[in-house]
């Protein structure tokens, strides 16, 4: 069965997963971290994707991002992607693939998802056992968010804005939902989305996205609703 094109679609949040082939590291140094992000800056910029949040595990990432066009996420990732291999493989005098096949991707429904999104982002390294606290692992946008850090990389999505008046009450707000967790529910669609590249929204959501695009975007609805919808 041929695979499914991705959802990508300007002006909407989507979340990224890129894991290493057969799950192996893809950075063995502080030194592969800063120089794959000063590669994502660098690719964001140029491609007019807005970098809401990241975090960089030993063997994969996650991205959540807004591309400004139908075709900015797929270069972004395309150019970041052949970049960084190049450099990897020259550094470690290794040849051939280092992700595991495409990138995985879906747009999420913001009013619902986004802000689990960046917590779930954020929580990566708690869930693997590495970090005891999100705030206590360096490698993504968390300490942005609650003023451990500015990042020139990061920019903050509208309702993180909504959190609080003040950068103190906006910080404060935003570490006491991450300390909160994100529901189990809630982590296991954005994981099964992004996996399979099924919208993650509403039922209005993933119809309104379905008039947009020819490819599906729910499982369960195959093609364009109807005009009577």
């Amino acid at each position: 069965m041929a695979r499914l094109p991705r959802l990508t679609l300007p002006d909407y949040p989507h979340h990224v997963i890129q894991r290493g082939n057969n799950r192996q590291p893809v950075f063995l140094s502080r030194g592969d971290r800063e120089f794959f992000l000063s590669l994502l800056g660098e690719h964001a910029a140029a491609h007019q994707v807005a970098i809401h949040a990241y975090v960089l595990m030993d063997n994969h990432f996650h991205l959540l991002a807004t591309p400004r066009t139908a075709q900015g996420l797929p270069k972004m990732m395309q150019s970041l992607g052949r970049r960084y291999v190049r450099y990897f493989n020259d550094r470690n005098q290794r040849s051939g693939t280092l992700w595991e096949g495409r990138y995985k991707s879906t747009i999420i429904q913001s009013e619902t998802y986004l802000l689990a999104c960046l917590a779930y982002i954020d929580l990566n390294p708690v869930r693997a056992g590495i970090a005891a606290s999100a705030a206590d692992y360096g490698w993504s946008s968390h300490g942005h968010y609650v003023g451990l850090r500015p990042d020139r990389i990061v920019t903050p999505p509208a309702l993180y804005w909504e959190m609080g008046n003040t950068p103190f009450a906006r910080e404060a707000a935003y570490a006491a939902m991450v300390a909160a967790g994100v529901p189990a529910s809630q982590q296991e669609a954005l994981t099964q989305s992004t996996l399979q590249g099924w919208a993650l929204g509403d039922a209005q959501f993933t119809d309104n996205l379905q008039k947009l695009t020819d490819r599906r975007v729910t499982k369960t609805r195959a093609g364009r609703p109807s005009s009577s919808i």
